[in-house]
């Protein structure tokens, strides 16, 4: 492949809201462009970028999909990602290798819950944005009407440079505003013709606020456009590119990715108006702990990010990352700043959907794949030997919903924390834990959808099944007053037998202390080897649960007295001594039942908020209180039982519509009310 200089680089990211059309956009710019002979449909699976089979099976995009493909001398990186609020992870991870966010919208349906959560993303990352409105053909399509809401949303950048022709299944055309043309398509074919009259007076009006918008932006077309000199249509592409690239104009195009209507004029406006990789500010890498700025030069440093990885069952890792600077050849060898380990780059390969091409070179600015980098993960940086920078970049998306898993064979077991590593490192935004307190692996992801996915690609890739359960609460119990006990443990079975007596009291610590021993004994009561062994005693018997069922905390055990014999006292005896004297003293301490407690934190619109406060109150939360987002969003502190909240993204998604988001983290642990004190022991039993 030829080495593509920067400037004739276009990474392109499809955002948007799951079905507005993006892998058809995508399949329709490959096949336009000559990249692929025949464009395939998302209904049937037989598109590019849609692969996997869970995709298929769902018809959705469930991960982001590299298309690779040149046209008119530059080189387009096609970036598809997911629309479905589950995999909001990847949509950040295409962001991050981007310079060009294209957003998706719906003639029909119009700006959507992910329409905004993408754009807002694309805002804090500093990436360009334009509009594809799509659909146009379909029935309710209108695209005055998603103007307006583009307009309303995301203010005045908004620059429509097309309007449609015809309405519906009449749409037929566009009418260029740059160059007061029209164009009209017959079988996926353009043809410049004159401006019908039902359009001509609107356009000339859209038109002249087009200039209007983009001149502003320049002194000089600004002085000779009030001296009456309207720019040429060059020279007004010129600077909205300009406007583009410093993130301050939004160009609005329209078509129809199914009837390729508009599809070959957004290819043009990708590679003359989109921008490159020179045209983003210097990359701010860490070197230790300060930052440096890195240019975009094909002739520095060989540097590179990897931003995603596929874990391919057969092929191994591959890994997808962005020169960043220098360029880089098979064979190049870098080291991995976070783990210091060298990595040869084997091979180079572009990629397009599933298939791989091998490459030659990649230049700064590039996107290429590199198979079987075996110590680097998604976000590490690979830069040359003795320069150990590190590129920043989005980190994965935090877990909002868990399950509790288990293998459902013998097979299943000896394989599944292999696997489920394996696709920890295709998928930052999973987490394993392996919950000691209730014997469960938790897995945990950012929504239903994104775990069932999980689970059916352990099946698919590693042959590993596993059974889903519900998530145990991991309770805990206590004691609210002070209470001594005797425990004597005495045994005898020919020989040696067993004798040890240990007396105990026991004392309530405050929240979170924890165990605490104190030895008190004095005279020899119990001899001093064995004083060790009723400590451990009393700490097994807090583990294997109290009057509950549940692990014992916050306990201060004061050994008192004791007696023993000289020949069949033990270790053993006086650990089950420890052990008895702690039961029974439990027994007269009053046990409570304690219950973690989550620190949770909701960012809602404004409308949503008294909707999710009447929420979290049925829930036992207490509002800590609530605080506005520079977005006008309003931010909910409140602490919640951790039980109350183990479905919450699911809960939130459907309060809000799918517009909030919250992050939790355990806080303390409290007691359980006792009217539902009740309820927890036979919940307990049954995962016990």
């Amino acid at each position: 492949m030829t080495d593509y200089p920067p400037s004739k680089i276009r990474n392109v990211a499809l955002v948007g809201h799951g079905g507005a059309g993006k892998t058809t956009l995508a399949e329709a710019l490959l096949y336009v462009s000559g990249a692929i002979s025949r464009a395939g449909r998302v209904e049937d699976g037989t598109t590019v970028c849609d692969f996997e089979p869970e995709e298929v099976k769902r018809s959705i995009s469930a991960s982001t999909a590299l298309a690779s493909f040149n046209h008119s001398g530059y080189r387009i990186n096609l970036l598809d990602t997911p629309g479905y609020g589950d995999f909001g992870g990847e949509v950040a991870a295409a962001l991050s290798a981007a310079d060009l966010a294209v957003v998706v919208v719906s003639a029909v349906e119009g700006i959507e819950v992910r329409t905004e959560a993408v754009w807002r993303m694309a805002a804090q990352m500093g990436i360009a944005r334009m509009v594809f409105v799509s659909k146009l053909d379909r029935e309710r399509a209108s695209f005055q009407r998603t103007l307006d809401q583009l307009r309303e949303t995301f203010g005045t950048g908004i620059a429509p440079l097309e309007l449609p022709l015809g309405e519906e299944a009449e749409f037929n055309g566009i009418a260029d505003l740059l160059t007061d043309t029209a164009i009209v398509y017959q079988d996926g074919k353009a043809s410049s013709a004159p401006l019908p009259e039902t359009v001509a007076e609107l356009e000339h009006e859209v038109r002249e606020a087009l200039v209007e918008g983009i001149v502003v932006g320049d002194d000089s077309l600004m002085e000779r456009y009030l001296e009456g000199d309207i720019p040429s249509s060059a020279e007004l592409e010129e600077a909205l590119a300009g406007g583009v690239a410093a993130g301050i104009v939004y160009p609005v195009v329209c078509g129809s990715a199914h009837r390729r209507i508009g599809i070959d004029r957004l290819l043009t406006y990708l590679c003359e108006i989109g921008p490159s990789p020179l045209d983003r500010d210097n990359i701010t890498v860490l070197a230790g702990d300060t930052t440096q700025q890195i240019s975009c030069d094909p002739k520095g440093l060989p540097l590179a990010r990897v931003f995603k990885t596929l874990a391919d069952p057969y092929v191994g890792k591959i890994s997808m990352l962005k020169v960043l600077s220098g360029t880089i050849t098979p064979d190049t060898v870098l080291v991995n700043s976070r783990t210091h380990a060298e990595e040869r780059l084997h091979s180079l390969q572009s990629l397009k959907g599933k298939d791989a091409e091998p490459i030659s070179v990649a230049a700064c600015g590039d996107i290429v794949a590199v198979p079987k980098l075996a110590n680097t993960a998604t976000g590490d940086t690979l830069a040359p030997k003795g320069t150990p920078v590190m590129a920043i970049g989005p980190g994965p998306e935090p877990p909002s919903l868990s399950i509790a898993i288990r293998p459902k064979s013998k097979a299943d077991e000896d394989k599944l924390m292999t696997a489920l590593h394996r696709l920890q490192e295709e998928d930052p935004s999973l987490r394993v834990d392996r919950v000691d307190e209730t014997h469960q692996t938790v897995l945990s992801g950012t929504g239903e959808t994104h775990l069932a996915i999980t689970c059916e690609r352990l099946q698919r890739k590693f042959g590993v099944e596993v059974l889903t359960e519900e998530l145990v609460v991991a309770y805990r119990e206590t004691i609210t007053s002070p209470a001594q006990a005797e425990g004597k443990h005495k045994k005898q079975t020919g020989g040696h037998g067993q004798f040890g007596v240990a007396t105990v009291r026991i004392e309530p610590l405050e929240r979170g202390a924890g165990f605490e021993f104190v030895d008190k004994i004095v005279g020899g009561a119990i001899p001093r080897q064995f004083i060790p062994a009723v400590e451990k005693g009393i700490m097994e018997a807090m583990s294997s649960g109290g009057v509950h069922g549940y692990p014992v905390v916050d306990v201060r055990a004061i050994c008192l007295d004791g007696k023993y014999h000289p020949v069949d006292s033990s270790e053993m005896s006086f650990k089950m001594a420890g052990a008895l004297a702690f039961r029974e003293a439990l027994a007269q301490a009053d046990p409570v039942l304690l219950e973690p407690i989550s620190r949770i934190e909701v960012t809602v619109p404004s409308a949503y908020q008294g909707d999710v406060l009447g929420d979290l109150n049925a829930r036992r939360a207490r509002v800590q209180g609530t605080e506005s987002a520079d977005d006008g969003e309003q931010v909910i502190v409140a602490l919640v039982p951790t039980a109350e909240v183990t479905r919450y993204a699911v809960d939130l998604r459907s309060i809000t519509a799918g517009r909030g988001r919250f992050s939790l983290i355990h806080d303390h642990y409290d007691v359980v009310p006792a009217h539902l004190v009740e309820r927890i022991p036979a919940r307990a039993s049954t995962q016990s």
